[in-house]
């Protein structure tokens, strides 16, 4: 019974904190890049690739193969070793072995192998750009929940200044001081903000659920996040130039890696459609021997005296000079200078979208940082006219609608200083990422 009851409590204990359990960004990273599907398919991607390399590395290896082969023959037949003709049924056995070497294919096996090995560096710089994508995305909708629960926490700290303005007016409503339509002002007021509030609330919630659909998890209404309060982190990446950025992002960044290798991996698919227009050499060995035996036979040898005797051995040398072929290998090769150019564009492609990439980021977190500091300001002034109306309010120079309105302006002034901290925080966090600084670096 004892023990029973110590299970129950250690399952309560484990279920309690399970349901509780809050996410840190770095977990929810962590979490989406071991169960994302786009990330599992690139890792299967890069092992196909490694098996490929194998296949390369095969093809300069000899084959080998067995052979054997058991035959009956009712009638008239032919000893296999004598050549003589025999009637009857007769019985032979054959046993083989062979083996077979490329020793030269126009260098296509070593351009083959130096793809391949091309293959595996693009395939590993895809996963790590799949990677970073996801980070990013993990990111933004980290973020987006922490911007939506400081929303929350503005019209929750509205509401109760609201409810202590209601108390207030009704005091100076039975007093005679104010009128009563004041007192129904600030009730519409109280109930315009608990419907944001609700709509507050199922944003947060359905922010919730869109990372936790992201991260494949399906305790939806159980899924948070740890409530920090991210302040706006001090960084030096804006006091850089915008070519240095561009530079690092070269050096770090996947997008650039990717295309380098693809030209590469072009380049050497070009060299193997090449090697085809070559002729090849090849050889092979053979060893064989066999058994025969029938029924209207005098006399014949025992299986091993034949097996002896009937040892082969076959040396060939293969020569394959290409001629004409329809035009077959000659257009693959125009095909892969046409190819190996178009990856030459992307590249160089890929360098100018890295380019006005790293200005856009770079101008959209100054044009954030700017925009957060306004809001700030506005923020202040806001609160500065909000105070001075509630002094006014209080002492009737002031109707409810104009102190409404004036309360009004100051919840969207600390609306406006949230979003914008956020906006500022998530595009700095995309410009550090592209100066090689990891996404989960927040302070």
């Amino acid at each position: 019974m004892k023990k029973a009851i110590f299970v129950f409590t250690v399952l309560l204990t484990f279920s309690f904190q399970a349901q509780t359990k809050k996410w840190t960004l770095e977990e929810c990273v962590d979490h989406a890049l071991q169960n994302n599907i786009t990330v599992k398919q690139s890792e299967l991607d890069l092992e196909q690739s490694e098996i490929n390399k194998k296949d390369a590395i095969g093809n300069f290896l000899p084959s080998l193969n067995g052979s054997a082969s058991h035959s009956w023959n009712i009638g008239l037949g032919q000893d296999p070793v004598t050549f003589n003709p025999v009637t009857g049924t007769s019985k032979t056995l054959s046993l083989g072995i062979g083996s077979s070497l490329n020793i030269y294919d126009g260098l296509r096996n070593i351009n083959q192998l130096h793809r391949s090995n091309l293959e595996i560096l693009a395939s590993r710089y895809q996963l790590d750009k799949i990677k970073d994508d996801v980070s990013l995305l993990v990111a933004n909708s980290f973020l987006q929940i922490l911007f939506n629960k400081e929303q929350l926490k503005v019209l929750q700290a509205q509401q109760v200044v609201s409810q202590q303005e209601l108390e207030r007016t009704n005091e100076l409503v039975e007093a005679g001081v104010l009128p009563r339509g004041d007192l129904l002002e600030i009730q519409a007021t109280i109930a315009t903000q608990e419907q944001q509030i609700v709509n507050a609330e199922n944003t947060v919630l359905l922010s919730r659920i869109q990372l936790a659909q992201l991260l494949l998890i399906q305790e939806y209404e159980t899924f948070d996040i740890v409530d920090i309060d991210y302040q706006v982190p001090t960084t030096m990446i804006l006091e850089q130039s915008p070519d240095a950025i561009v530079s690092k992002a070269k050096e770090t960044r996947y997008d650039i890696k990717i295309a380098e290798t693809n030209t590469k991996i072009a380049e050497d698919n070009l060299k193997i459609s090449k090697g085809a227009l070559q002729p090849t050499l090849s050889g092979s060995y053979n060893f064989g021997s066999s058994y025969f035996t029938s029924e209207f036979l005098l006399s014949a040898d025992d299986f091993e005296t034949q097996m002896t005797d009937n040892k082969s051995h076959n040396f060939r040398l293969s020569l394959n000079i290409p001629i004409f072929n329809g035009f077959a290998s000659s257009n693959n090769v125009k095909r892969n200078k046409v190819n190996l150019e178009r990856a030459k564009v992307q590249l160089e492609q890929a360098n100018l979208d890295m380019e006005t990439a790293v200005y856009q980021a770079y101008n959209d977190t100054k044009g954030a940082l700017k925009a957060y500091e306004a809001a700030q300001k506005t923020l202040e002034a806001r609160e500065e006219a909000f105070n001075y109306s509630r002094e006014r309010y209080n002492v009737g120079l002031l109707n409810a609608f104009d102190y409404n309105q004036s309360q009004n302006r100051f919840e969207a002034a600390q609306s406006d200083v949230i979003r914008t901290k956020y906006d500022y925080i998530f595009k700095l966090k995309v410009l550090e990422f592209y100066f090689g600084i990891p996404i989960t670096d927040i302070n």
